[in-house]
């Protein structure tokens, strides 16, 4: 198939584009490489299935470029991180609600029938029900939780209105090869694992008690990829929870990260965390169900977090010189 992958040169889209592309599909990757990396997909550029269309979801016109030709889109650009949308909730809106309309416009004018897209877990925003099951959901936390239960309002309404396949997947914490550490707004195992192969302690925010559904990066490949291809009605217009079903608290984390890259380094086990405010916005605890994943669509997670960590420290330790705190 022909798939258009936005955000294709991010930290998911680019690991998404590579498996598609391995497995016989042509890719076009749209991309404005704001948050994304030339680097992440210039092992594809070269690839006669792979075409990358430089170009701004905010920007009608570019995705109206971009899904011409294509069979399906998997609608991953976006601007993460509730931190940056509460320093700048106009951007995060621009880009996370305008830029995903004008995607799924351009999708439906150009007769595209399946739309899938990055939906988010802070969607849950205030609900403390656990695990957390797709139809209960609280009110939002940050400005970014916001944008992207958008998305799932805006989707709802297209395959109503439309007749338009779409899947919402709802990620959690994802974790993996080519995530990037740099920067203030760097995911929690990047940032830590970087600071530790410098031998700098991480600050853990609050006493580290608070808990995450970690989720490796080859689970949510293969749930991307059985929501573009599945035939399954009932798996339509619908919103999944992608993640591995278990939790851990941050503690629990640092030092499964230490043990992997200990292995490396000896002297990285002896480093003890900080420990520091928590963080505006944060929910305390995150566990998924992911029933309705595996009933609908299929999805059976192969990797754990700690089978997980230690696929990620190795790719971490073996590109260790091009990383910075």
């Amino acid at each position: 198939m022909k798939i258009l992958v936005t955000g294709g040169a991010g930290f998911i889209g680019s690991n998404t584009c590579e498996d598609l592309v391995h497995n016989g599909h042509h890719v076009i990757c749209l991309d404005n490489f704001l948050t994304g990396k030339r680097e992440n997909i210039s092992h594809l550029v070269s690839n006669e299935q792979f075409t990358l269309v430089e170009g701004d979801i905010r920007d009608i016109d570019s995705c109206r470029k971009a899904v011409q030709g294509a069979d399906v889109v998997l609608h991953l650009a976006a601007l993460g991180s509730v931190p940056r949308s509460i320093s700048d909730p106009v951007t995060t809106n621009d880009i996370n609600i305008n830029g995903t309309l004008n995607m799924i416009v351009a999708t439906r004018d150009a007769g595209i029938k399946r739309f899938v897209y990055a939906a988010s877990s802070s969607t849950y925003g205030d609900s403390e029900s656990l695990p957390k099951v797709e139809h209960i959901i609280g009110k939002p936390l940050s400005p970014y939780a916001i944008t992207k239960y958008v998305g799932e309002l805006y989707a709802d309404v297209f395959s109503k209105t439309y007749d338009m396949e779409c899947i919402g997947l709802r990620y959690f914490n994802v974790f993996g090869r080519r995530q990037d550490p740099k920067g203030a707004y760097a995911a929690v195992i990047p940032k830590f694992t970087a600071l530790l192969l410098q031998h700098q302690a991480p600050i853990i925010n609050g006493d580290g008690s608070f808990s995450r559904d970690f989720t490796y990066i080859d689970n949510v490949i293969q749930i991307n990829k059985l929501a573009l291809f599945t035939e399954n009605k009932e798996a339509l217009n619908q919103v999944y929870n992608v993640a591995y079903g278990e939790s851990s608290t941050l503690n629990d984390l640092y030092d499964e990260i230490k043990v992997n890259l200990s292995k490396f380094d000896s002297e990285i086990a002896n480093i003890v965390s900080i420990h520091g405010p928590n963080r505006t916005g944060d929910i305390p605890h995150s566990l998924a169900s992911i029933d309705k994943a595996k009933e609908l669509l299929h999805y059976n997670p192969e990797f754990s977090l700690e089978t997980g960590l230690k696929e990620a420290m190795l790719w971490y330790w073996e590109h260790k010189s091009t990383l910075e705190a």
